[in-house]
C-alpha cells in the first residue's frame, strides 16, 4: 500500500464521510502550486473556495503569524487585546462602515448578521416578537448550520436536519420585482450573494444589486451582502457589490480575510444596527483573537498594497475569453467575473466531476458544484504563464 492509499484509508475509516474529495493527498503549497505526498505538483485552481486569494503561504501573512505567535495567541474576549481595535478600525475605514464584529468562520459571520437584523427589527423597527422575516434567494449558500440550511433551496442540505429555523422567505435570484413584492411590514433584511458561488458561479442580471439596494432603502430594510467568497479582491473589487456601484448596508466577510492560513470572518454594519448588541447578546471564544487579527491585518494590507485586485480583473478577462474560444463540445457556458469563473458542462457530456478528475491526473486541481459546473477560482496572484499552463490542460481534457 502506498503512503497516499494509507492516508486515504485512514481518513475513510476514522473520519465522518461528509466529503467526497478527489483522490489527491496534498502535503505542501506555495503560491498557486501545491504538492502531494508523492511529490506531484498541481496548479491550484480552487484556492480553498476563495480562502487562498493571496496564494499558499504568502510570505507576509506567514511572517505576521510567526511574529504574533512569539507574543500571544489567544486572550478571549474576557479582556482587550492590542490587535483587535486596529483591525476593526482598518476594516471599517477601508470599506466605509461604522462598526465591525469579528468571528471565525463565514457561517458564524452570517449567523451573526442574522441575529443583528432580527434584534434591530424588534427593538427599532417594531416588528412583533418572533415575527421578523429575512428574504433570501433561490440557489443561495451561506453555510451549513441549522439556521443557514433552513433557508437553502438545495434539498440535500435540508433533508434529515429538521425541524428547520423559521423566519426566511425565498425569491428568485436576480429578480428585483419579486424582491419588492415579497417585502412585508415584518421584513427586516434581504440577504444576497453578489455572485452565487456554491450555486454555480451564477452572475445576476446587470443592475440587480443596484435595484435591490434602492428597493431596500425605499422600504427601510437592510441590504446584507454575503461577500464571503466574492469579497476581498476575488472579482477584481474589494467587494463584488462595487462592480455595480453598490455599498451594502451590511457586509459579511470571511475566507480570504484569514490570508489562507487561519479562519477569520467579520460583519460590518452601521452603528444603528451594531449597537443593538449588548454584553451577553453574542460572542465567540476565538473571535477577534490576537493571532487572527494579526493575520487578517496582513491579509488586508497585502490586498491594498499589491496589484492583486487589478490582476484578478485582467487575468480573469483573459481567462474567460480563452475558455470561450476553446469551442469545446462539452462546454455549454463560461460565466463569472474577475477570477471567479464557472465552466458549465453540458449534461450530454456527463457530470463535471469526471472532468475535474481527469484534470487532477493532468496536474490541475478544481472542484465541481451543482453537478455540471466546474469552478475555476485560482489565487489572485496567478500569472499569465500559469493561466496558459492551465489552459493547455483544460484544452486537453475539454476538447
Amino acid at each position: 500500500m502506498t503512503l497516499k492509499e494509507h492516508l486515504i484509508d485512514l481518513e475513510s475509516e476514522w473520519s465522518a464521510q461528509n466529503y467526497k474529495p478527489l483522490p489527491v493527498v496534498l502535503a505542501r503549497g506555495q503560491g498557486c502550486w501545491v504538492e502531494d505526498v508523492d511529490g506531484n505538483r498541481y496548479l491550484d485552481m480552487l484556492a480553498g473556495y476563495s480562502a487562498v486569494n493571496h496564494g499558499h503561504l504568502h510570505q507576509r501573512v506567514v511572517e505576521a503569524a510567526r511574529e504574533q505567535l512569539d507574543r500571544i495567541g489567544l486572550t478571549s474576549r474576557a479582556f482587550h487585546n492590542d490587535r483587535m481595535g486596529p483591525l476593526v478600525a482598518r476594516l471599517c475605514q477601508l470599506l466605509g462602515y461604522d462598526k465591525a464584529i469579528l468571528m471565525n468562520t463565514g457561517a458564524e459571520a452570517v449567523e451573526t448578521a442574522l441575529k443583528l437584523v432580527r434584534k434591530w427589527g424588534y427593538e427599532v423597527r417594531g416588528v412583533p416578537p418572533n415575527q421578523a422575516e429575512i428574504l433570501v434567494c433561490h440557489g443561495n449558500f451561506s453555510g451549513r448550520t441549522i439556521s443557514l440550511i433552513s433557508f437553502s433551496s438545495e434539498p440535500q442540505y435540508r433533508a434529515g436536519f429538521g425541524p428547520h429555523t423559521p423566519g426566511f422567505r425565498e425569491i428568485p435570484y436576480g429578480d428585483a420585482a419579486a424582491l419588492e413584492a415579497a417585502i412585508t411590514p415584518n421584513t427586516v433584511a434581504f440577504l444576497v450573494e453578489p455572485i452565487q458561488g456554491e450555486g454555480g458561479i451564477v452572475v445576476p442580471p446587470d443592475g440587480f444589486l443596484a435595484d435591490a439596494q434602492a428597493i431596500c432603502r425605499r422600504h427601510g430594510i437592510w441590504l446584507m451582502a454575503d461577500e464571503i467568497q466574492t469579497g476581498l479582491g476575488r472579482t477584481g473589487h474589494m467587494l463584488a457589490s462595487s462592480a455595480e456601484g453598490v455599498h451594502p448596508d451590511i457586509a459579511i466577510l470571511g475566507k480570504a480575510l484569514g490570508g489562507g492560513i487561519y479562519p477569520v470572518s467579520a460583519v460590518l454594519a452601521p452603528a444603528e444596527v451594531m449597537d443593538v448588541f449588548r454584553p451577553g447578546d453574542h460572542g465567540s471564544t476565538f473571535g477577534g483573537n490576537p493571532l487572527a487579527c494579526a493575520i487578517a491585518t496582513a491579509a488586508i494590507d497585502i490586498l491594498v498594497d499589491s496589484d492583486m485586485m487589478e490582476n484578478a480583473r485582467i487575468q480573469g478577462d483573459y481567462f474567460m475569453e480563452e475558455l470561450r474560444a476553446l469551442q469545446s463540445p462539452h462546454i455549454e457556458e463560461v460565466r463569472g467575473r474577475g477570477l471567479m469563473i464557472g465552466v458549465v458542462i453540458r449534461r450530454s457530456s456527463g457530470p463535471a466531476r469526471a472532468f475535474c478528475y481527469r484534470l487532477a491526473e493532468a496536474g490541475l486541481l478544481t472542484k465541481e458544484t451543482h453537478e455540471q459546473v466546474m469552478r475555476l477560482t485560482p489565487p489572485l496572484i496567478i500569472t499569465r504563464s500559469e493561466i496558459d499552463f492551465g489552459l493547455r490542460l483544460l484544452r486537453q481534457v475539454l476538447t
